[in-house]
């Protein structure tokens, strides 16, 4: 630990913090033998009374879903029986206990939280996780989700991960960064290991080629003969220092008996340290035991009740040194000495691992196993089981079939670069024209996850002519990706492209069976090449059929993101609530985790619009929850839109200018007008004009940019009217009024009414035509917003008494809300009339984090603090202690108080 003292000092007040109750979590991050498990031992050797529960990452178990949590979580099992029912269902599922589909990763998280709480109830819990770049990402996303939510617990969560970090996993994770040794203290750990006489310039060059690594000043010399270290040290070449250390490991381990080579081999290729399963697997291969002990002498290895290696190095050195055939051997040999009705998954992985070439056997075992891994929701574990597949199957054409469905799942799991590999065994033997144009289609749709461009346009296009004389129905469905391409692209694919797709799709071949879906696609190409008025008939017969429960069928949680979408398109607020409801449901029945967040952010601003802040608090607190459980990144539309409506301009204008960015990058035209929407919106409740115009011309600059785009409309509206720019309210005026008449819901006509009479000269009849129609819908932002603008007008024709009515009901319904981005407006507006408005009140629930904000909504309803834990995945403790700072917050002292008011927006 030299040098080390400002590092320890950092791990002693993690277990002061975990005894006193105040849950830690710190990741121990840094380069290859930079010291991060040596601390990690200090660490557990000064807990003291605390409980310690190890676990490491293996490299070979990276495939495999929640190993890394079953290694934590077995020795305190004991406390399972104590959790709630479905969360110990779910991680008896996830652990292979029990039969089931894939479990919920939320609830499995959840259980290991509560599993970790139960077991800190007897004592202080410490949790040290080395290697944890290795962790299969099912468990990795566990430990950060279990990591994140430790507040008043008696839980300590340290990880040790080598730099380069990498995965979204570890960030936001408080951090202990541990770098290399300044050179007095490199020399003087140097020191301490050479025996004799160590020449004063190579200790320096020693010093300065190791760079304050502490594994290579304490492995490197052991590989020098005394004249080198006399006369000088030379690096072969410039390796990467895990290299250069893996090769010194190398060659000591090549100074050792072939048996113990052998045997350390056999260690290394299984390396859940299973001592058992080493001697079985070593009595197959005909190598004693005490073969180990020139390798124990060494310090390199040792086996107790685990088997352990001094270092992973040592582990990877002694796997990477041995010959190929060395290799299938020893894998050969425990893969027999695995009991396959125990565990399938592993034997087979080592018999593939094993095969001296291709083996439909083995294969068909990987495929089973593959299918095990996805009903366990190993998703990364199914692709590389079916990968190790196709790579072991003899028959060409079968190959070639088994490479098109393994990249068909890697691309499922986001592994874009190993998915095009498998095309290309896959364009190896040319087994049908409907598999060659399989093959298209999955080159175009791993273009279009990857990068929302338009050349995935372009490709899925093509791929859907080549599909279309061989598979009619796949051939729509792709015709149907083609122009979900496009919409996400939006402007920056020209227009020429989207006639192209809309075209190819109206002239295609009838669908077999006329499907849901058949009906988007018929509305998407109405929408391009006939308009608004051609469509929407279209449009509205899609949104039956889908909203239609009779009809609901697996298929539809594909398609339902874009049936909503037209429910925005035509502005009818029941079919998104209804639609956006539903995605919602199937897609946690079927554990799809990827599409949720999208869904979950549409539905934020459908509570927006209806004034609902608390569910979109709770809808953004959720989608942070997915993306720390799940890894996945999206841009944060629901965040940026709370912040906006909430009227937080100093977080609003750069999250704004982020976004604007993060979606130019990543292809999302669409995505850019959503944005520019928002900011139109943020200026107009400022009554920051000239701004205001700016973004909502850029937002609706493109005709064919349809959903969110279509709301920025009124936004140019108004805006323009205030700068004296009536022309530009007037082009944008005839857009919405035919789009708001072909739709004709009280939403779109309320919008309407209200823009036609921020135009007129006489607008009172319109105004209350807009205050008719959106108080029949869930619109009550628009709805204050429609009081706002009568009652600045009736200010400016003098009617102070009939305006204050108008303002004042703006101002409850925006306060009450919380909309504060348009209340100092409306502030400043009832100022002006004579009525005393002592500023802006903020409601004492303002001062409440969203977390806690989220509790006490919970709370008011009646809920204990176990459902409550139980639903947001928290300890019972951290419920708690959130309560306790929100009854503080709010100076109350019962949970009665915190029972809802009732909202003047939402009855």
């Amino acid at each position: 630990m030299r040098g080390r003292r400002a590092e320890c000092a950092q791990l002693d007040r993690v277990v002061s913090g975990v005894r006193s109750g105040q849950g830690q979590v710190l990741v121990v991050r840094g380069e290859a033998g930079i010291g991060k498990s040596a601390l990690l031992d200090y660490l557990a050797g000064h807990a003291g009374d605390c409980r310690v529960a190890r676990a490491a990452g293996v490299e070979a178990e990276m495939e495999l879903p929640f190993a890394g949590l079953h290694q934590l979580c077995l020795p305190l099992m004991d406390h399972v029986d104590q959790l709630p029912r479905p969360q110990r269902e779910a991680l008896a599922v996830a652990f292979g206990l029990e039969a089931g589909g894939p479990p919920d990763r939320f609830l499995v998280s959840a259980a290991a939280l509560s599993l970790l709480a139960e077991a800190s109830d007897q004592k202080p819990l410490l949790c040290v996780i080395d290697d944890a770049q290795w962790l299969d990402q099912a468990s990795a996303q566990a430990l950060t989700f279990v990591g994140r939510r430790l507040f008043a617990d008696r839980i300590g969560l340290v990880f040790a991960v080598r730099e380069p970090v990498t995965g979204p996993e570890w960030r936001g994770l408080p951090e202990l960064v541990v770098g290399r040794l300044s050179d007095p203290e490199a020399g003087a750990l140097l020191d301490s290991v050479v025996p004799g006489r160590l020449d004063e310039h190579v200790r320096d060059r020693i010093v300065a080629e190791t760079r304050g690594n502490p594994l290579a000043l304490l492995e490197l010399p052991h590989g020098l003969t005394a004249a080198e270290l006399a006369g000088g040290f030379e690096r072969p070449d410039a390796r990467p220092l895990a290299s250069q250390i893996e090769q010194n490991f190398a060659q000591r381990l090549r100074a050792l008996p072939p048996e113990t080579q052998k045997l350390l081999l056999t260690a290394a290729a299984e390396p859940v340290g299973d001592v058992p399963l080493l001697l079985r697997a070593l009595g197959i291969l005909g190598i004693p035991v005490s073969a180990a002990g020139p390798a124990e002498t060494a310090g390199l290895f040792e086996i107790g009740r685990r088997v352990r290696f001094r270092h992973p190095l040592v582990r990877s050195a002694s796997y990477r040194a041995a010959t190929s055939a060395d290799r299938r051997e020893v894998h050969q040999a425990i893969a027999a000495a695995i009991d396959p009705g125990y565990d399938p998954d592993r034997r087979a992985w080592h018999r593939a691992n094993g095969a001296d070439g291709p083996d439909e056997d083995i294969a068909l075992e990987l495929i089973s196993s593959a299918d095990r891994a996805q009903r366990r929701g190993g998703v990364a574990a199914t692709a590389a089981f079916l990968q190790r597949a196709t790579e072991l199957t003899p028959d060409p054409a079968l190959r070639a079939q088994r490479a098109v469905t393994a990249a068909q799942v890697t691309l499922g799991a986001g592994a874009f670069e190993t998915a095009l590999k498998l095309l290309v065994t896959a364009d190896e033997v040319s087994v049908s024209a409907l598999h060659s144009a399989q093959v298209n289609l999955l080159r175009a749709q791993i273009g279009f996850a990857s990068g929302h461009t338009a050349d995935s346009v372009h490709l899925l296009l093509d791929a859907a002519r080549r599909i279309e004389p061989l598979d009619a129905d796949l051939a729509r469905d792709t015709y149907l990706d083609a122009m979900m391409a496009a919409m996400f692209a939006g402007r920056l694919v020209p227009d020429s492209v989207q006639a192209a797709v809309s075209q190819a799709a109206r002239t295609a071949p009838p669908p077999t069976t006329r499907r849901k879906h058949d009906l988007l696609l018929e509305t998407e190409a109405a929408m391009f090449t006939d308009g608004y008025t051609a469509a929407f008939p279209l449009a509205r017969e899609a949104l039956r059929a889908f909203a239609d429960e009779q009809l609901a069928e697996p298929a539809d949680l594909r398609w339902l993101w874009l049936a909503a979408r037209y429910a925005v398109v035509l502005w009818d607020d029941e079919y998104w609530d209804v639609l956006t409801a539903r995605h919602i449901r199937i897609a946690r029945e079927f554990g799809d985790l990827a599409g949720l967040p999208l869904v979950l952010n549409s539905r934020v601003f459908l509570h927006l619009f209806a004034g609902q802040f608390a569910a979109a608090t709770s809808l953004v607190a959720e989608i942070r929850t997915i993306s720390d459980a799940t890894g996945l990144g999206l841009a944060p539309y629901g965040t940026l839109g709370l912040t906006v409506w909430r009227g937080d301009v100093a977080r609003a204008t750069p999250l704004i200018a982020a976004s604007l960015e993060d979606v130019r990058a990543r292809g999302e035209g669409g995505g850019m007008s959503f944005t520019q929407w928002v900011g139109s919106f943020l200026m107009n409740g400022l009554a920051r004009y000239p701004e205001a115009l700016e973004f909502a011309r850029a937002a609706t600059e493109d005709p064919k940019d349809l959903g969110v785009a279509n709301w920025a409309l009124p936004e140019l509206i108004e805006s323009a009217m205030r700068c004296n720019r009536a022309d530009l309210a007037s082009d944008a005026f005839d857009r919405l009024s035919e789009m708001a008449r072909a739709s004709g819901t009280n939403w779109a006509l309320g919008l309407l009414a209200r823009s036609r009479a921020v135009m007129a000269k006489e607008p009172e009849s319109d105004y209350e035509e807009a205050i008719a129609l959106l108080g029949r819908t869930r619109a009550r932002v628009d709805l204050a917003r429609t009081h706002l603008l009568y009652g600045e007008w009736l200010r400016r024709e003098g009617r102070r008494q009939d305006a204050r009515t108008q303002l004042r009901t703006a101002y409850e319904m925006f306060t009450a809300a919380g909309a504060d981005v348009f209340v100092e407006r409306t502030r400043s507006e009832l100022a002006a009339t004579g009525e005393v408005v002592n500023g802006v009140t903020q409601r004492a629930r303002d001062g409440l984090t969203a977390q806690e904000a989220h509790i006490a909504d919970l709370a008011g309803t009646g809920l204990t603090n176990a459902e409550i834990g139980a639903k947001l995945f928290l300890s019972q403790h951290t419920v708690e202690w959130h309560l306790r700072k929100v009854f503080t917050k709010l100076g109350i002292t019962s949970r009665r108080q915190l029972r809802p008011t009732p909202n003047p927006l939402t009855g």
